[in-house]
């Protein structure tokens, strides 16, 4: 809530504003205590009673539910460093298996203690000021991107292998992504942080947008691997083969300017990625006629593909939008 208060003046010169009492009891604040001052970037001042960077480890309990796996995520996205699952009685082994499988997706969440009726979850990592928004971008981005390439050419060529490789590679995706959430969430919430990391709220806003398109790219080459999968070998004519091979260099293109567009804020760019369209509607509708002439078990496959592979030029289109 916010109030108003008279800036005032000591004989000597000095300027002084009084806190709030209700808000200096409640962070245990008496006569000579420190805290820190710190001006951002805007000119605000911020005062922080801890008088540190880094906050205390912060501790949630769940109950054994049906919503267990997403309410684990969900604190884990908020900034929870300590999450206790408890029962009244014990832990089912379903119940088990559902947590270790959910810890093993997040980064740095491990068991530290486990009983028949609690689990005790920790983050073990650093604390968020060692983590820099952007390098997890880029690191997720990597992985993405070898996921488009790989995905399209599984597909293409039939190599079902390397189609299970790339869904493999979506779980590491996914990690650094709610890794990257997680930093976000923590760093809108303290001012101190954004300063020390050089990044503003609005700016973290950005970033969750980015790396969702970016995790929704590789979720799209997912798709496209499992139909490779439901092809099970199945070849295509030589001129299918590279028409989709060239929009799979088309919409590798599109997402590389994209995310070079948002880092470095470079709006022509940005404005290439769109231009890429009239090559993306081409080549896509060149497959579709083509595809007419293919097989009953071909056709809808390749038509599904093609769609995924569209989808993520979209993202990559969306992801150069956020250049202002």
């Amino acid at each position: 809530m916010s109030e108003s208060r008279k800036v005032q003046q000591t004989p000597t010169g000095t300027f002084f504003v009084c806190v709030p009492r209700d808000w200096a009891k409640k962070n245990g604040l008496k006569k000579g205590a420190l805290v820190s001052l710190d001006v951002t970037s805007d000119g605000k001042l911020v005062i922080d009673p801890s008088n540190n960077i880094e906050t205390p480890p912060r501790v949630t309990s769940l109950a054994i539910g049906p919503y267990l796996g997403r309410e684990i995520i969900g604190r884990y996205l908020l900034g929870y460093d300590i999450i206790d699952i408890q029962a009244k009685d014990r832990i089912d082994s379903d119940a088990r298996k559902l947590v270790k499988s959910t810890a093993s997706s997040l980064a740095g969440l491990e068991i530290v203690e486990e009983t028949s009726s609690k689990i005790s979850l920790q983050t073990l990592m650093q604390q968020p000021s060692g983590f820099i928004p952007q390098k997890i971008l880029h690191r997720t981005y990597a992985i993405v991107a070898g996921m488009t390439r790989d995905a399209a050419n599984s597909f293409v060529y039939g190599d079902v292998e390397l189609a299970k490789n790339v869904i493999e590679r979506d779980a590491e995706s996914n990690k650094l992504y709610f890794l990257l959430v997680r930093i976000l969430r923590t760093i809108i919430q303290n001012p101190r942080l954004s300063e020390k990391l050089g990044i503003t709220p609005i700016e973290c806003l950005d970033y969750r947008l980015a790396a969702s398109l970016i995790e929704g790219i590789g979720d799209a080459c997912v798709q496209v691997a499992v139909k490779t999968i439901a092809l099970n070998g199945v070849k295509m004519p030589n001129e299918l083969q590279k028409l989709l091979l060239d929009l799979q260099e088309t919409c590798c293109k599109a997402h590389e300017q994209a995310l070079k567009s948002f880092v470095t804020k470079d709006i022509s760019l940005a404005e290439n990625v769109r231009n890429l369209r009239a090559n993306i509607d081409v080549t896509y509708s060149n497959i579709e006629q083509v595809a007419k002439d293919s097989s009953v078990d071909l056709m809808p496959q390749l038509l599904a593909a093609a769609s995924f592979l569209r989808q993520i030029y979209e993202r990559s289109v969306d992801m150069a939008d956020l250049v202002a």
